[in-house]
């Protein structure tokens, strides 16, 4: 019989130390804790945990520091934890072992998971709502585009133009069709530019090589 440990946190900034040491601090070897880092709780797409379920056999243990770490839907909690027993597999949170066809085992971790599913909301809320009054404030402007007022301008030319097919263009700025599209779309209501007419350069960087230390490299 093998013990097997699980962890997770839901993002790359996130450490899994604390909770690889809790599990080694069980007796659960290195190369029997599998991880997910950077994956949320809500997600079922995550390989660590489908290979940690890959990994026990009928009679092993699956262990984890606490439920939320397993899954933050209760649908997806009593799913795997069905699963689990269904193969023979005991459940452990920490030190505890859990018997998931005693019912008062039963429904202690089904509590638990209506928390973690509960946790998992009020995180959800409170960044929807700190980004709408980010957004108020002006400090959260969404993702910038990566073209120039002038450079939509051209694109618009070269589509009105009907020379240019949308991959052309694309191919032309180094960009994708996708931000071709959005480009078209924010100069919808603006005139096309005269014929010859071609975006300035930025040369900022250029500039700043200029200004340099002539001997510095």
């Amino acid at each position: 019989m093998a013990n097997i440990g699980y962890a997770r946190c839901s993002t790359l900034a996130q450490d899994l130390t604390a909770q690889r040491q809790a599990l080694a601090a069980l007796g659960i070897l290195a190369d029997r804790i599998y991880l997910d880092k950077g994956l949320t709780g809500t997600s079922r797409a995550r390989p660590g945990l489908d290979q940690a379920l890959a990994a026990v056999r009928e009679g092993d243990t699956l262990t984890v520091t606490k439920l939320d770490r397993l899954a933050r839907s209760v649908p997806d909690a009593l799913d795997i934890l069905n699963h689990l027993s269904a193969r023979g597999v005991r459940f452990a949170l920490g030190g505890s072992v859990y018997d998931w066809n005693d019912p008062f085992a039963r429904m202690f971790l089904q509590i638990l998971a209506v928390i973690a599913e509960f946790e998992a909301s009020l995180i959800r809320q409170r960044t929807r709502e700190g980004m709408a009054i980010a957004r108020q404030n002006g400090k959260l402007r969404g993702k910038q585009s990566r073209l120039k007022p002038a450079q939509d301008r051209e694109i618009r030319r070269m589509h009105d133009s009907g020379d240019y097919n949308v991959a052309e263009i694309a191919a032309l700025f180094s960009v994708s069709r996708p931000t071709v599209y959005r480009s078209l779309d924010r100069t919808a209501e603006l005139p096309p530019l005269p014929a010859g007419t071609r975006p300035v350069p930025d040369v900022t960087q250029y500039d700043q090589l200029l200004t340099r230390n002539p001997g510095q490299q």
